[in-house]
C-alpha cells in the first residue's frame, strides 16, 4: 500500500477519532511460532503508533526476532468502527519513563494528587522504558457504513453481478 493511501485513510475523521483512543490491540508472531494478542495502550504521534513497555517485557524477544505487527483500534458499540494497522515496529530503549507513556496514561480519570503519586510510583519502579514506535505499512478503515470488512465487499460485488445477470 502507497504512503499516500496511508495517509489519506489515516487522516479521515473516524480514523483520527480511534487514533485518539488509549487502547489498540498489538498483534505479533512469538518465537516459538505461536500468535499472540495483547492490549497496551498507545498514543499517535501525527506518523507512527508509539507504545512503551518494560525492559523485560516478554514481547521484546519476539519483536526482535519478527518486527511485523498488526494493530486493532476499535470502538465497544454496534456497528462497530475498526482501524486495522500492519506495520513494522522499530525498538528504542529509553533511560527514564519516555514522556509518551506519561501521555497515554493521562487520560485516565485521576485528581491532581492522584496523579502526582502515580507519576512518582511509576518513576521509582521503571529506570528505563521501551519505546516500540509502528510505522504504518497497510491500513484499513471499517465503519460498516462508508467501509466493509473486504470479504463483505466481495460478497456484495458477487450478488449485484448475480441479479444482474
Amino acid at each position: 500500500m502507497d504512503q499516500h493511501r496511508i495517509t489519506e485513510i489515516l487522516n479521515r475523521p473516524i480514523s483520527q477519532e480511534l487514533l485518539a483512543r488509549d487502547l489498540t490491540r498489538l498483534a505479533y508472531v512469538a518465537k516459538d511460532g505461536t500468535p499472540r494478542n495483547i492490549p497496551i495502550a498507545f498514543t499517535w504521534n501525527g506518523s507512527q503508533i508509539v507504545l512503551c513497555t518494560t525492559k523485560n517485557a516478554p514481547k521484546l524477544p519476539s519483536l526482535r526476532h519478527n518486527p511485523q505487527v498488526a494493530l486493532t483500534i476499535d470502538t465497544e458499540v454496534h456497528p462497530p468502527k475498526i482501524l486495522l494497522i500492519r506495520g513494522h515496529a522499530e525498538l528504542d530503549v529509553v533511560d527514564g519513563i519516555p514522556e509518551e507513556y506519561l501521555r497515554m496514561n493521562g487520560s485516565y480519570e485521576m485528581t491532581p494528587e492522584q496523579r502526582v503519586e502515580w507519576e512518582a510510583e511509576v518513576r521509582s519502579l521503571y529506570d528505563g522504558m521501551v519505546r516500540i514506535v509502528v510505522t504504518p505499512t497497510w491500513v484499513k478503515l471499517i465503519d460498516f457504513e462508508t467501509t466493509l470488512p473486504t470479504a463483505v465487499e466481495e460478497l456484495m460485488r458477487q450478488r449485484a453481478e448475480r441479479q444482474r445477470t
